[in-house]
Order: C-alpha cells, then structure tokens, then sequence
C-alpha cells in the first residue's frame, strides 16, 4: 500500500570498516520529502571481522559463499539487537546495503555480502538489500545510489561531496543530477596510518607532522581514472592495483604519505567542486572528522564549504539507503541513470518478507 509516512531501519556498512551504521528513519511526503534520524549508533568491528573483510577481494567464490552466509547472520544479530535495545515495533522495512566485497562493474560485477533471503527471516522483517546488482546487469556502474537521496531530501545544496571509505560528489548540471566517485579517501589513509598500530588518524593530526612530497603527489593527480568522464566508480581492486603501488614505490615515511595524500583529496575534491560557482558544497561522512583535511579541501575551495549535524555527517548513507527502501516499496525509481550509466532509471533492491 502507497503510504505518505514511512518508519525504516537504514543499515549500511562501508568501505572505511569503521563498522556497520544503523538507523531508525521517520519519512515524510508533504508536496517534498522530509526525514528524521529518531535512533542511531554505529556498531564497530571486532578484530576478527576486521580481518575478514579487508581482504575480501582476495577469497576463492567458495570462501566468500561462505562468509556470505556468516556476515548475513551476524548482520541479522547486530539489527535484532537495535531493534530491541530501542524497543522499537512497526517497522515498514529494513533497508541494507551490505558490505562491499567485490565491485568491477566493467565486468558486469558486484557483490555485496550480508543480503540474502535468511536475513529477512532471521529478523522477522521485510528487507530491501541488495541495491547495487540491478544497475550493474542494466550497464550501470551500480555506483554511486546516494544521489537521488540528495535529489530528494539535500536539494538546497549545490554539491553534496561524502568522505568515506572513498570521496563521491552529486551535483545537477543543466537540470540533470550526476554523480561519480572522486578519489579514495579512508580507504588508503587508514592502510598507511594502521602501520603505527591505530585505526585512523585522529583529527588528522599524524598527516599534519608529514612532509608534503611533490613527486608523489603529481604522480596520483596524474593517475588516469581523473582523465575519465563520468559516470565511474571506484573499488578496492582499482586502489590495490593502481594507487597503493606508486605510494609505496616513493619510499616514505608514513606522516609523508598522509600528508601527501591528503593534499591529493583536496585537490580532486576541489577541482570537481570549483569547476562552477555555487553558494553551498555540503560535506558529510567520517572524512569530516580529520580536522587537517577538511582545512586543506577548505583551503582551496572557492566556495563555502557546509557541514551539517553530528548525525547526518555520521549517518547520511544509513539514511539515504532507507529512503531507496522507501521508494522501493512505493515502485518509485530508485537509481538514476544520468548518475550509473544504466541504459534506464529503474527501481532496484531485492525484497524479502520475513
């Protein structure tokens, strides 16, 4: 049944493994969408998980069947346990992405672990999952799917750049939203930075100490995927094949990498975003809090640079991914192809009653 309020649980797990953001959404359609964040947390990976996942572009089909079916039942746990910690009843749908283990949509290729049918049963919900495949099998990149939430629920801003596990931009261009990964983010600095045995670099202080080194930083900003047109996207594969070798072929210390790197994010970030003038470019994910890379991207910007509410910063694509449940359930186009690349707009994501 079309309904105009909408409660969902938005579950989305990225490629930063700062773990799995979860949250319970009310929406709203009145002439335009609004939402509310009503309960949110991120549930963090233990060490044995995080071992799995970080190198899961690595394993056989066989081993990573299995683990499917492994991260599809702890996924099940960590949502029973918000539902009941939050005592929360009435739900229209769980919505979740999964987490990424492979992705080369040049192969027709993406998978995601932790979307299959037992989900829905073990949670005893209806899910939306699996969100990415369609667009892909319709010629589609399947990447980026955040844009028509920022279509839909962040229209007062001109640019709406996220830094995750990689930097992604969604903007209109002569009435149409495009969108396309910029460059990685967390994905290459956490690699360098758990070479001093911590998760990330605080505040950004560590890439602050480094050294910028030119050399290298004229050889990632010369790397071919910035040459590319949109739509593209980016995986670990492309990062592993392309970008980690030039890194460490330079020799550096680590605080010089960081610095470096850094220095390259601003740039591409910004050499999207400078390209028109614009009153806004709204800025959220876990990115944010690296206080010496938002100084740099700020630095070289010609534009204001906007960052909104603890919550949207944390769990923008928990939320937005809840709202492509929404309009899955209201036979709504959920992906755009102006953004993939898919030969349509088309409605995607898998539906399980439980």
């Amino acid at each position: 049944m079309i309904k105009e309020e909408y409660n969902v649980i938005g579950v989305m797990s990225g490629t930063s493994l700062d773990g799995i953001d979860i949250a319970l959404i009310n929406f709203k359609l009145n002439n335009s969408w609004s939402f509310k964040i009503i309960e949110a947390e991120t549930i963090g990976y233990d060490e044995q998980w995080l071992r799995k996942l970080i190198d899961l572009v690595t394993y056989s089909d066989e081993v990573l069947s299995k683990l499917d079916i492994e991260y599809t039942l702890y996924l099940s746990d960590v949502i029973s346990a918000f539902i009941k910690k939050n005592n929360i009843s009435n739900i229209d749908a769980v919505c979740s992405h999964g987490h990424t283990a492979l992705h080369r949509p040049e192969n027709k290729l993406t998978y995601q672990i932790g979307n299959l049918p037992i989900l829905a049963q073990k949670i005893k919900q209806t899910v939306i999952c699996d969100f990415r495949v369609q667009d892909v099998e319709l010629g589609g990149q399947g990447a980026p799917l955040v844009p028509i939430g920022d279509e839909l629920l962040f229209q007062d801003y001109d640019y709406c750049v996220n830094l995750g596990g990689f930097a992604n931009v969604s903007t209109k261009i002569n009435g149409i939203r495009i969108a396309f990964d910029i460059c990685p983010v967390n994905i290459v600095l956490n690699k360098y930075v758990s070479k001093f045995g911590i998760a990330y670099d605080d505040k950004g202080a560590l890439a602050k100490e480094g050294t910028l080194n030119n050399n290298l930083l004229k050889k990632l900003n010369n790397l071919q995927f910035y040459k590319q047109n949109h739509p593209k996207s980016l995986g670990l594969e492309w990062v592993n094949a392309t970008m980690l070798p030039i890194i460490d072929a330079c020799s550096l210390p680590v605080k010089d990498v960081l610095r470096t790197v850094v220095e390259h994010i601003a740039i591409q970030i910004n050499q999207i975003t400078n390209k028109t003038e614009c009153d806004s470019v709204l800025v959220t994910g876990g990115g944010v809090y690296n206080l010496f890379l938002m100084s740099r991207i700020k630095a070289l910007s010609e534009n204001s640079i906007k960052i909104p509410s603890t919550q949207i910063i944390e769990f923008k694509e928990a939320l937005i991914f809840g709202f492509l449940g929404v309009l899955k359930l209201r036979d709504k186009n959920n992906c755009l192809a102006s953004v993939t690349g898919a030969i349509k707009d088309h409605t995607s994501g898998k539906l399980y009653l439980g």
